[in-house]
C-alpha cells in the first residue's frame, strides 16, 4: 500500500483525518447547505471526522462491538474538525496576504 495517498493508518492519525475531512466538507458543504440548511458546516465537519475516524479504526482491526471505539472517534472528531477548519481558514486567508505592507 506504499503507492496509496491515504492509508488506514494515515486516516487514523490527525493529519490524514484532518486533510480528508477538509476535502469532504469542501466538496459537500454547498450541497448540504441546499438540502439541509439547518445543519452548520462545523457540525457537518465533526460528523465527517467521526465517520472517517470510526471507519479507519474498524479497518485497522478495532472491535466493532466496543463502545470505546465510537466514543473516542466522537471526541477526536472535534479535534480533527477543528484542524480541518484551520486548513480552510488558511486556504481562504493565507498568511502574509492581509493587505498590509511589511515595515522595511
Amino acid at each position: 500500500m506504499e503507492n496509496q495517498l491515504f492509508t488506514w493508518e494515515a486516516l487514523s492519525a490527525m493529519g490524514g483525518a484532518s486533510l480528508l475531512t477538509f476535502f469532504v466538507v469542501q466538496y459537500f458543504k454547498t450541497l448540504l447547505d441546499r438540502l439541509v440548511p439547518a445543519i452548520p458546516t462545523d457540525l457537518f465537519a465533526v460528523l465527517v471526522a467521526f465517520i472517517i475516524l470510526t471507519l479507519s479504526q474498524l479497518a485497522l482491526g478495532a472491535d466493532a462491538g466496543d463502545w470505546r471505539v465510537y466514543a473516542l472517534s466522537f471526541a477526536n472528531g472535534f479535534l480533527v474538525a477543528a484542524a480541518a477548519g484551520q486548513m480552510q481558514n488558511k486556504a481562504v486567508n493565507p498568511p502574509g496576504k492581509s493587505g498590509r505592507k511589511a515595515n522595511g
